[in-house]
């Protein structure tokens, strides 16, 4: 299994971190509309649904929900006025979203009247509409959600949760004002980047953690996202 699935949970965030780097690489120093910028940007997506396939299986793995959801919650904070001054945007940052995705979670594990349940997360769903991927990430928790039951994972389901995510984004991307075959290609493009996420996931990950500095990459991810923003506005300020 090693041998032919050789990416470990470790390995493929910090592939997520590096595609996240190049979106807001992108956002902050690049022309929009161009090659390169649609290329980075593109690439970028993998981040979102990959990080929330995750979310999914460590809400499963966790030994403490609280300390989970605090940890998010924390870094999501600390993280807001950096995303604010990076990317001249009034939402929450995507650490928020990763937040409310993991009440979705909690929701659905922890109320057992099924009217209330579905009331409170559809609620939470629309909460994310003021956040960074609105409604997006929030649907691809419930998709994988239903490809995960008894702690394991449904490939068919998993494909077509991916299969969804895909279209789903394609569309909310066509953009009508381009000549039709333009806004198809771009609208295809554009769903790359969760393409690349179910490819690796479903075909590369051997469902372990790293063997090696485990407490260094279980920080990382936290402190990353605020830290590259962070610097990502210094390099801006000296460059500009």
């Amino acid at each position: 299994m090693e041998k032919s699935r050789p990416l470990n949970r470790d390995a493929i965030k910090y592939l997520a971190a590096a595609a996240m780097l190049m979106n807001h690489t992108a956002h902050v120093f690049m022309e929009p509309g161009t090659m390169l910028y649609l290329v980075f940007e593109y690439i970028g997506y993998f981040t979102a649904i990959t990080m929330v396939y995750f979310l999914v299986e460590g809400y499963g793995y966790t030994r403490s929900r609280q300390k989970y959801g605090m940890r998010l919650l924390a870094f999501a904070v600390i993280s807001q006025i950096p995303y604010v001054f990076a990317f001249g945007m009034q939402q929450l940052n995507m650490l928020f979203t990763l937040f409310i995705c993991f009440l979705i979670l909690y929701v659905q594990e922890t109320m057992r009247n099924i009217r209330i349940r579905r009331i409170l997360t559809a609620l939470l769903v629309f909460t994310t509409v003021f956040c960074d991927w609105p409604l997006f990430a929030a649907v691809f928790t419930l998709l994988f959600m239903w490809s995960r039951s008894d702690g394991y994972w449904d490939r068919r389901k998993m494909a077509m949760s991916y299969g969804v995510s895909a279209l789903m984004f394609a569309f909310f991307n066509y953009n009508s004002y381009l000549p039709v075959c333009q806004a198809l290609i771009r609208a295809a493009l554009s769903s790359v980047g969760i393409v690349l996420s179910g490819i690796v996931i479903m075909n590369f990950y051997n469902g372990r953690r790293g063997k090696r500095g485990r407490t260094f990459s279980k920080w990382f991810f936290y402190v990353f996202y605020p830290a590259h923003i962070i610097i990502l506005i210094l390099v801006r300020d000296l460059v500009g």
